[in-house]
């Protein structure tokens, strides 16, 4: 995926969630046309296969199991999800942690099948923990923030900075209260390589116009303007 990358999350919000979740994912698709943004999604998988079929942008999973076909009832294998579409997925998210062990095994399941993996960390400390597996991304997210009103760069930007330093350039996405433009331009003047964010687009009246405000914070990245 090219960076800068904004990935939103639509988790199980009903606004977000079956023929909601196709109309969400083409304003997602409307916008990154309009504005030459990349954004991808990642969406519940009983709604993975409509969505890919919908839409040209990178479509994510929320999560898998490191397994390949077998006996695994209710586990989620990334070879059916990349056969259903998706270019990768994230794991490890506040809402579905998993132990460092199925994070290894994860990742290296995913790596042998081209499969791309956003980790999510909910410090700078376990984000560079996890880094060592070598995922495509990792997402530092204080659960403190996620959801809520205050974003991680008013909060406390040197966690960007640090994750940055830490885990290496071109690896760190932000997450957590991100729901701006500025929220982005912010994160990528303080080195990250894009944002993850959920409610501030599935929740919206609205999600056209903060996408292209999302948007607009990459632009203005681009364009050297500062925050």
């Amino acid at each position: 995926m090219r960076k800068p990358i904004i990935i939103v999350n639509f988790k199980a919000y009903e606004k977000a969630s079956g023929k909601h979740a196709v109309e969400l994912a083409k304003i997602h698709e409307k916008v990154a046309e309009k504005t030459g943004v990349s954004f991808a999604i990642a969406v519940q998988p009983i709604d993975l296969r409509m969505v890919v079929a919908a839409v040209k942008i990178p479509v994510l999973a929320q999560h898998f199991d490191p397994i390949h076909y077998g006996a695994h009832t209710g586990h989620l294998s990334p070879h059916v999800l990349k056969d259903a579409g998706a270019v990768g997925s994230l794991l490890n998210h506040a809402e579905k942690k998993v132990s460092i062990e199925v994070i290894r095994a994860s990742v290296q399941e995913a790596h042998e099948i081209g499969f791309m993996v956003v980790l999510c960390a909910d410090t700078v400390q376990a984000g560079k923990d996890i880094a060592m597996f070598d995922p495509d991304f990792v997402a530092v997210e204080p659960p403190e923030l996620i959801g809520g009103d205050v974003s991680v760069v008013d909060a406390n930007p040197k966690i960007i900075t640090d994750a940055v330093e830490m885990i290496g350039n071109g690896k760190v996405l932000v997450g957590a209260g991100i729901k701006t433009g500025r929220d982005v331009l912010m994160s990528l003047e303080l080195g990250a390589s894009g944002v993850l964010l959920a409610s501030g687009v599935a929740k919206s009246s609205n999600p056209e116009e903060v996408l292209m405000d999302l948007a607009q914070g990459v632009l203005d990245f681009q364009a050297g303007k500062k925050s």
